[in-house]
């Protein structure tokens, strides 16, 4: 899979995006990475790639030109084009897992008061990572990147561990335990000692949905449950 990140700052996303998993994605050619500094497409000697808004106003608006002439070198009959903004669609793991299965995704990063509104007929979407505002759209493109990196074949070494991740099945994740047993006082539930695994799997379904219950009640609404998980869900309220 390749990616085409387009930004003003491109020291801010070398970091992130060259480390742990995802720096040995890149060594295996799972996945490509490519960070364009936007300026490099602006048509005067100062780079320019943003300047005063029409109608006057604080801050500073991002250039169209620069982006246009980046995306017409990079664009293929397989991108998609997407552009990290507070006013976008909210991330969720379901998008995550959908875009995963592009091979081409060019994402702009948004900075300052944002990005000339024509631009916007170039974009395929527009995302956010959430409601709030950062200084640019940088964090939020890494972000993306790492979330859907995990889905990409070879990137992470035990595939069982991406469909165990919170939000995969449409709950929190269960809590996780290692070694030592006892800690201060504060010991393993016995069950994930025991061996036996139906039990193990009871027990961390439940626990599942006992944390979404009380932390994110809003994502059972959203979420099919077996019978079983009905039947976890009332000896939670009762307890038990």
């Amino acid at each position: 899979m390749r990616f085409d990140i387009l930004t003003l700052f491109p020291r801010m996303l070398k970091g992130p995006l060259s480390e742990s998993l995802l720096k040995k994605a890149q060594e295996k050619g799972s996945v490509v990475i490519n960070i364009l500094d936007i300026r490099d497409e602006a048509s005067d000697p100062h780079r320019t790639a943003d300047d005063s808004p029409f109608g006057g106003g604080p801050g500073m608006v991002m250039l169209a030109e620069p982006i246009i002439r980046h995306l017409d070198k990079l664009k293929t009959g397989h991108t998609k084009t997407i552009f990290m903004t507070p006013a976008g669609e909210k991330l969720t793991q379901e998008k995550v897992k959908k875009l995963a299965k592009e091979e081409h995704l060019i994402l702009v990063c948004g900075h300052y008061e944002g990005a000339d509104e024509r631009l916007s007929k170039y974009f395929d979407e527009e995302i956010s990572i959430g409601d709030y505002v950062l200084t640019g759209g940088e964090l939020p493109a890494a972000v993306l990147v790492d979330a859907i990196c995990r889905y990409v074949p070879g990137v992470v070494k035990e595939a069982l561990s991406v469909e165990a991740d919170s939000f995969s099945d449409g709950l929190l994740d269960f809590p996780h335990y290692t070694r030592p047993a006892d800690l201060n006082g504060e010991t393993v539930p016995e069950v994930l000692r025991g061996g036996n695994h139906e039990e193990i799997r009871k027990w961390r379904r439940k626990e599942a949905l006992k944390r979404t219950f009380f932390r994110r009640p809003d994502l059972l609404a959203e979420t099919e449950l077996t019978q079983e998980d009905r039947e976890f869900i009332k000896e939670i309220v009762l307890g038990v």
